[in-house]
């Protein structure tokens, strides 16, 4: 992977926090990294891993953050409709448990002729849980691999499965889970912006709600590129607050 070593500025680049931040997140060693003389280096493998984790269990403020534009020249775009298709969301899932679901998400993931490798894909997706539940409060799991590889994909695609019950999946409410989105991205940075996006929206909107009440993938789809453009315009506003 090119580009192994990142410095200070890039990893605030990366991760759209403040140079400060990373200064103090690396001194008190709450991100991984290597002081090399006065200078701190980052591993990208080890700041996107680190990254996903911690986005997961952001503040919901934390998240809108993530969405702010750079500049007030340009506003937050939509992202969704470029990594999903109608014909990616699966409404009836029959998965009953952890593993089954996870299974059955691959193999969906493999009908779309984007996947290169069902079984490695299964296998760090399957060690992303074994990790850390990927599991948001509210019924939804943004499923992903533990170690991102390029290698596995055509191009990027985000799926959405709704099973026909409630899994045990490690909610941080201690409830079960019925929607799964599982994100997979060829690029570093598009990764974390689809699990951003992905928590935005959810947790942000009556996302989750929507996707219970509709039967056809179709519907689901219109919904889902309405709440974007809807968190996003509430990002927008609140910045020119």
């Amino acid at each position: 992977m090119p580009h192994t070593w990142l410095n200070i500025e890039e990893v605030a680049s990366y991760l759209r926090v403040s140079v400060a931040d990373v200064q103090e997140w690396a001194r008190c060693a709450e991100i991984p990294c290597t002081r090399r003389g006065d200078r701190y280096l980052f591993r990208r493998s080890e700041i996107e891993r680190w990254a996903s984790r911690r986005l997961l269990e952001s503040k919901p403020g934390e998240i809108v953050g993530f969405h702010r534009p750079r500049s007030r020249d340009e506003g937050p775009t939509p992202i969704l409709d470029r990594l999903m298709r109608p014909e990616w969301i699966e409404p009836s899932l029959t998965s009953r448990t952890r593993a089954s679901v996870i299974r059955d998400m691959v193999d969906f993931a493999g009908r779309t002729g984007l996947l290169n490798y069902p079984e490695d894909l299964l296998a760090a997706v399957l060690a992303r849980e074994d990790d850390a539940s990927t599991a948001l409060e509210g019924g939804v799991a943004l499923l992903h691999a533990a170690n991102r590889e390029p290698y596995m994909l055509e191009d990027s695609f985000i799926l959405l499965g709704r099973t026909c019950q409630l899994i045990p999946f490690g909610a941080p409410d201690g409830r079960g889970t019925d929607i799964f989105f599982l994100v997979c991205c060829v690029d570093e940075h598009q990764h974390l912006q689809a699990l951003a996006r992905l928590c935005l929206v959810c947790l942000h909107t009556d996302m989750l709600m929507v996707i219970r009440s509709l039967e056809k993938a179709a519907a689901i789809y219109a919904a889902l590129m309405e709440r974007e453009r809807m968190a996003l315009d509430k990002v927008l506003a609140n910045r020119r607050r």
